[in-house]
């Protein structure tokens, strides 16, 4: 691939595709920037290695792969526009073609700042996860997460690439339980013991992707790939704090969790990634900040293009290691890939072919009879003048007609007509386009009446001249429209996108909008109906938003202590705060008698959380009976409540009378200032 790397300059794939500068050079690929000669805009193409290029089976499973990539509509995913095979005399060039993001890599930004700020690291995951989120929900697995292929282009937008082509490379002449193929740095532990990979294996690349950028470093590094992945089977991802101070524990907690060795116990999916992180920055109070764009990367302008980098980690094959324990590792032989097959280019011997046929030998010159007589000098002017007049004969009836061909060829014969399409199956189509001598570019779109890989019309109409080799599009039903999969926690824009690019219509209604603890306050919830469901075409889907947390109620701390009151509010969600004093005859004084709003009141995230917690001042009344009535009637005082004293018989009022009953009976809980009416004989 390298020394082809130089050749592919200038080379038109398909006569269409012009490669110019290369970009990058992996393992298995490398990445150039071209020109789509058609459309007249910059692309990025992908040329597989020669060694691919001539397996059969590969090149039908990358033509499976790239159509599932190619249906991946999300804003954080890279678009695959096209793939084909350009057959030539030095072999074949399989190729992909991409969206071009003018920019660069994650790689490039680490190699540029190193660990990132935690804000701005969330940042970068937030749209990785959500792709994958996309793709996952697609049942599609990427199986080669790592910083070189999340590009970062212009005003910041972070795009993951590559989908599905581990996939296809690895089944290019290799079996799963053999061969590993990726990045060992970014390996899940069952991709390297079995080969098996699922959405949780790309949680655990994207969690070491996370702890690269947390700490400017992967967790794992070795002298050989086998080192490493050894590593990743027998050990366990460390906390990202371990090598870098002030990173919060939530944060680690996460990452911790996404790369665990057993994948059971690691987020489901990249959905369920994506919501834990958006619920630790949540409860960090972080917000999304701006992604830096790598300026060492940015073309200003065709045709500068970027320089090539060597130094970033290739996706590669490796034996796999079958013994998935912390005990000694046991590796199977590698196996080499199975030839290039019918495809490839092959040598033979001349005694192989065919036998060519003998032409006879010239006859011999009859010899002149010696008695023969010389032609004169006239003679031989004569017939060399014969010889000049049928030469020029020759060269001008060579002249003409091509000059006649040459004007038939750009009159007419240069264009051909479009057949008709419309009706005939996506097969019957694409074969008469191949021999009309035009290039078909089929386009699936929802269709009520027309069968699924039925052509629904083309463009340009049939009858019509174009030029040979042109590119005529294809419209085929893909049978009625489905409600497409969003993510939950989408934005609504992405949602009404989404909706609108499957050919329905998106609506909202305010009743189908629910809490949620998980989705942020007016992001997508769910759709109605679900996805998968198929409707005609311009049909409404409702999009249903959340509501933010649902509402809390306010607690019963009624007869608790202040402090105890407090605890139990704040541990809820809510503000508490001094609300003065209430009478309350159920609690003593001190003791909570109330809150405002009163307990069991729901607020939701919309509301004010403060509550006002009121105390009791209620007094308890003490037992003063038998006491003498000038002491008794200081113990009354003290506890804030009035005083009467009362003589039954004439003659009483002697200080040192005994109180022999009171009006508010010992014990009951009266407001400060009652009146208590002691009782004397004397």
């Amino acid at each position: 691939m390298e020394s082809r790397g130089a050749e592919l300059s200038g080379t038109l794939l398909e006569r269409r595709y012009r490669i110019d500068t290369m970009i990058a050079r992996g393992g298995m690929s490398s990445v150039y920037l071209g020109l789509d000669t058609r459309l007249e805009r910059p692309v990025a193409i992908k040329v597989m290695d020669s060694r691919l290029s001539g397996d059969r089976s590969f090149l039908d499973r990358l033509e499976r792969e790239a159509r599932t990539a190619a249906r991946l509509h999300h804003p954080s995913v890279v678009g695959v526009y096209d793939q084909g095979v350009d057959h030539r005399e030095d072999g074949e060039i399989a190729y992909l073609v991409m969206e071009y993001i003018e920019g660069g890599t994650l790689r490039d930004v680490l190699h540029e700042r190193g660990e990132l700020p935690i804000p701005l690291a969330l940042s970068v995951l937030e749209p990785i996860l959500a792709a994958l989120a996309a793709a996952h929900e697609a049942a599609l697995v990427h199986r080669d997460i790592k910083p070189e292929n999340v590009l970062i282009g212009r005003g910041g937008t972070v795009k993951v690439g590559d989908f599905g082509l581990v996939k296809a490379i690895a089944g290019a002449g290799t079996t799963s339980d053999s061969v590993i193929l990726g990045t060992v740095a970014y390996l899940a532990p069952e991709q390297v013991a079995t080969g098996a990979a699922d959405a949780r294996s790309d949680v655990y690349s994207a969690g070491l992707v996370l702890f690269e950028m947390l700490t400017g470093t992967p967790p794992y590094t070795g002298d050989t790939a086998l080192s490493v992945a050894y590593r990743h089977v027998n050990n366990d991802v460390p906390a990202p704090s371990t090598l870098r101070q002030g990173i919060p524990a939530e944060l680690d907690e996460l990452v911790v969790r996404a790369t665990r060795r057993d994948p059971s116990v690691r987020p489901s999916d990249a959905t369920a990634f994506l919501n834990e992180l958006r619920r630790v920055r949540s409860a960090l109070g972080l917000h999304p900040v701006p992604v830096p764009v790598p300026p060492s990367k940015v073309a200003a302008k065709l045709p500068s293009y970027k320089p090539a980098r060597d130094d970033d980690p290739p996706t590669e094959q490796i034996t796999a290691i079958t013994d998935y324990t912390d005990g000694p590792t046991v590796v199977k032989p590698r196996q080499q890939p199975a030839s290039a097959g019918p495809m490839g280019t092959r040598t033979m011997n001349r005694s192989d072919l065919p036998a060519m046929p003998q032409h006879p030998p010239p006859a011999e010159a009859e010899p002149e009879p010696a008695q023969q007589q010389q032609p004169s000098k006239r003679q031989r002017e004569r017939a060399r003048g014969k010889r000049l007049a049928l030469i020029w004969s020759i060269v001008i009836m060579v002249l003409v007609a091509g000059v006649g061909g040459t004007a038939w060829w750009l009159a007419s014969g240069r264009f051909t007509d479009v057949p008709v399409l419309a009706g005939q199956t996506l097969v019957k189509a694409q074969e008469r386009l191949r021999t009309a001598d035009l290039v078909a570019k089929v386009v699936h779109e929802p269709h009520d009446e027309v069968p699924i890989d039925e052509v629904i019309r083309s463009d340009p109409q049939s009858g019509s001249k174009m030029l040979r080799g042109n590119e005529v599009t294809v419209i085929v039903s893909s049978g009625l429209p489905e409600v497409p999969r969003v993510v939950a926690g989408a934005s609504l824009t992405d949602a009404e996108q989404a909706i609108r690019e499957a050919k329905l219509q998106p609506a909202q209604n305010a009743s189908v909008n629910d809490y949620s603890v998980e989705v942020p306050e007016g992001f997508v919830l769910r759709l109605v109906p679900d996805p998968g469901v198929k409707l005609k075409v311009g049909s409404p889907v409702t999009i249903a938003l959340s509501k933010g947390k649902p509402p809390v109620a306010v607690p019963a701390v009624a007869g608790m202590t202040k402090e105890t009151a407090y605890a139990e509010l704040r541990r809820l969600g809510f503000e508490p705060e001094d609300g003065g004093q209430d009478f309350s005859a159920d609690y003593e004084a001190g003791r909570v008698a109330r809150t405002d709003p009163p307990a069991g009141t729901k607020l939701d995230s919309k509301s004010s959380r403060r509550v006002k917690v009121l105390l009791s001042n209620a007094i308890t009344v003490p037992n003063v009976t038998n006491q003498k009535a000038s002491d008794a009637a200081k113990t009354l005082r003290e506890k804030g409540l009035d005083v009467e004293v009362r003589h039954v018989l004439p003659g009483g009022g002697r200080d040192d009378a005994t109180v022999v009953s009171q009006s508010a009976a010992p014990g009951t809980r009266v407001k400060p200032g009652t009146k208590v009416v002691l009782t004397c004989l004397f």
